[in-house]
């Protein structure tokens, strides 16, 4: 097995915004004394789990929380450590934004592990930050800087959705039906699957600012709130735009049935109008003696004209009493 199996990365923080790049073996002499260390794993990875099992320091129950094939967003607290575990949005090439991925933290005060199985794109932004020298400078910072630039990725997916919304009730007045049920349908499912989500992450998002753990500050806690208040309008927003595509699809059918009443309203009027005219061409084709006409030259005219007459009459009756 390589000993760099499942390490993405790690740093350890300096405490002002930056931190130093550490491999394995810096890992293994690192110290709490030393700083706050900061891992990112990748947990399908063999070493990953392998070095999370026998020297992560984690109980059974959170390991297998953290290691869990598709979690729900949670938070539990044991002693002065903090696993949580958010769901993002998925911004890589070729990905479905409401395929969302799910980051892994388990936090204390001088260790924080992440894991992950797809690329987080929240994580490489602190790790950035990191780089810059603007990073997070402990553990409640780092929390905070995960969840701001989580959600900062969720915005204009959700703002995106709703434009496409707006949009719809806009097109659904003049587009071809066929056109729109596929648009609508695809907007429905992805309100729905980023609703899923984004609910229950609102309530851990609510319930992280009251967790008791000493590394959490005043400040820190004061901008989980608004996180979670952000989350909340998100997933408002998720249900408006849910409802207002089932109110268009509603709409949309109701134009539909609309437009086959008034077809089959024509064609019931021009089938009333044919019924004398088939039932007099009828009586008169029959191969029996005796026909009137049947050897008059003019007699074919005549027929016409009274088909004619019947017809004008129909009309007029339907336009007396409002038909047409």
């Amino acid at each position: 097995m390589a000993e760099n199996d499942g390490l993405l990365f790690a740093y350890l923080l300096d405490g002002k915004g930056g931190g130093t790049e550490l491999g394995w073996e810096g890992i293994h002499g690192w110290k709490p004394s030393d700083g706050l260390l900061w891992m990112h794993l990748d947990y399908t990875g063999h070493g990953s789990s392998k070095w999370l099992e026998e020297k992560g320091g984690l109980t059974d129950l959170t390991f297998e929380a953290l290691l869990a094939e598709d979690p729900r967003p949670r938070a539990v607290t044991s002693g002065d450590s903090l696993m949580v575990i958010l769901r993002g949005v998925n911004i890589n090439p070729g990905a479905a934004p409401d395929d969302l991925v799910s980051v892994r933290a388990f936090i204390e005060s001088s260790r924080v592990i992440t894991l992950r199985r797809r690329r987080v794109i929240a994580v490489d932004d602190v790790r950035q930050e990191l780089v810059s020298g603007s990073g997070p400078v402990d553990a409640g910072d780092f929390l905070v800087e995960l969840v701001h630039h989580m959600l900062e990725r969720i915005a204009p997916v959700v703002s995106e959705l709703d434009d496409m919304v707006d949009a719809l009730e806009d097109e659904v007045l003049t587009a071809e039906s066929y056109n729109l049920r596929p648009k609508i349908a695809a907007m429905r499912r992805q309100a729905i699957t980023l609703r899923r989500y984004l609910a229950p992450q609102r309530d851990v998002l609510s319930l992280l600012p009251m967790e008791r753990v000493s590394w959490l500050g005043d400040m820190e806690r004061l901008h989980l709130r608004e996180a979670a208040d952000m989350t909340t309008r998100y997933v408002e927003d998720l249900d408006s735009a849910r409802e207002r595509a089932s109110v268009t699809h509603e709409e949309l059918d109701g134009r539909l049935s609309e437009q086959m009443n008034k077809t089959m309203y024509i064609l019931s009027i021009v089938a009333t109008v044919f019924l004398p005219l088939s039932f007099l061409t009828g009586l008169l084709g029959i191969n029996v003696g005796g026909i009137p006409g049947a050897n008059t030259t003019w007699a074919f005219y005549a027929v016409c004209a009274v088909a004619a007459v019947v017809a004008f009459v129909q009309v007029m009756i339907f336009k007396r009493k409002r038909w047409l």
